[in-house]
């Protein structure tokens, strides 16, 4: 018998939340299969079989949070494939019993009655989920007082609220007039309904209240006449294509942009560590992307040192893995600096959160079509975009935080020129 134990998950990773169980106990599994999929404070990840055999144990039900180091599944190496584990438990039993061909009496010693005495204690244990033994155990309750609903008759972590919630219900009112407090309580007349939060969920709420505590954030905002680059990728979009296999989109330019701007403006491509600005010498780009579980930022590596067709697969690689949750750690770490596009949601104007330790992010927006005028005498209906960076003003002055929008207005409207800043 091997114990399954959860691996070291990534640096200042500790522990995860057990999001499904691929493998149930009596499948037989191979060496390398995946048996369970942990959700971190990050990414997805699946813990994989040591050995083949077959599945006798596992620990932890969906949502039970478990640490590094937790044995979270057993798997018994002499099971055979298409064997249970029942079957195989079963087989051993037959195999130690005596030959009832053989004449010479079996004499019932002190210790086999505690053997049968054991079993008949196993046999009249109730069944229940190792959350559930676990939860019971804190709270001091008797499996055996509880009324599963499970139809095979297991006790789950669930049956165990159930229980101890009636059991509080006496107690509940007296507690609350000891407090002062009035517990709160949903009003029957006005349904709702609890959704537990998810891990990620619980990280990205914890690192945006954290982004707006701990840095001086600001944002500044400017508008981006989209026709040059627009009438651009109008007349580029089919050969690049044809030549590239990916489509020539905004995202490209607006990455190019960017680096263009924190080459001119360093301290927005930075991030303080104590009391020192460290100022990064690379350009590795975060682009948020938007998946059921929330939001994520990937990041393009060396993003300076690609062409736009590279940027463009390399986001369009990123963004897969997103959405198939395949993204590795190494994806969502390192990033220099952060783009964000709600206008793909239809978001006209909006105040981006900084994704720390990164002390700057560009926010793109709708394209909309408004006038613009052209001189004195003369307006016309132009595609328009608002951009907004939001930056720390501990390190980034105003004046510093202008003109890198300012630049990445000039590179944008000009796209021919990106060519020169790459």
């Amino acid at each position: 018998m091997i114990e399954i134990k959860v691996p070291e998950l990534a640096e200042s990773v500790t522990e995860g939340t057990v999001a499904q169980w691929l493998k149930k106990p009596g499948d037989y599994v191979e060496k390398g299969e995946d048996l369970v999929e942990l959700e971190t404070d990050k990414v997805n990840v699946e813990i994989a079989a040591d050995e083949a055999g077959v599945l006798t144990e596992t620990f932890g039900e969906p949502g039970d949070t478990v640490k590094v180091g937790d044995i979270i599944a057993k798997i018994d190496q002499s099971g055979k494939n298409g064997e249970s584990a029942a079957s195989h438990n079963t087989s051993e039993e037959k195999e130690k019993q005596p030959d009832k061909g053989t004449a010479e009496p079996v004499t019932e010693t002190k210790t086999e009655k505690n053997v049968t005495s054991d079993e008949q204690h196993k046999q009249s244990r109730p069944v229940a989920t190792p959350s559930a033994r676990k939860l019971a155990r804190e709270k001091g309750i008797d499996l055996s007082a509880i009324s599963p609903r499970d139809p095979l008759g297991r006790v789950r972590k669930e049956d165990i609220l159930e229980h101890d919630g009636k059991g509080k219900e006496v107690s509940a009112p007296l507690k609350s007039q000891e407090t002062g407090k009035q517990e709160p309580k949903d009003n029957p007349m006005k349904p709702v309904e609890r959704i537990r939060m998810s891990r990620r969920r619980q990280t990205i709420a914890k690192r945006l209240v954290e982004a707006q505590q701990t840095a001086a954030m600001l944002t500044t905002f400017n508008e981006v006449d989209m026709t040059n680059l627009m009438d651009l990728r109008k007349r580029r979009k089919d050969k690049f294509f044809e030549t590239n296999g990916v489509k020539l989109g905004f995202m490209s330019f607006f990455t190019k942009a960017v680096i263009g701007a924190l080459r001119k403006y360093p301290y927005v491509n930075a991030e303080i560590q104590g009391d020192e600005i460290v100022l990064k010498k690379f350009y590795d780009i975060g682009v948020a992307v938007s998946t059921e579980d929330g939001l994520v930022v990937p990041v393009v590596r060396d993003a300076d040192r690609l062409d736009f067709a590279g940027i463009e697969k390399e986001i369009g690689n990123l963004a897969e893995k997103a959405h198939q949750k395949k993204l590795a750690l190494n994806d969502l770490t390192g990033g220099s600096f952060t783009i964000t596009n709600g206008g793909v949601f239809g978001s006209l104007w909006s105040t981006p959160i900084l994704n720390t330790p990164q002390v700057g992010i560009l926010g793109m927006h709708k394209i909309q079509m408004r006038p613009v005028a052209i001189d004195e005498e003369r307006f016309e209906n132009r595609p328009m975009m608002y951009i907004a960076l939001s930056y720390d003003h501990r390190i980034i002055d105003g004046k510093d935080a202008v003109g890198f929008l300012v630049k990445v207005k000039e590179l944008i409207e000009d796209p021919e020129s990106l060519l020169l800043e790459g």
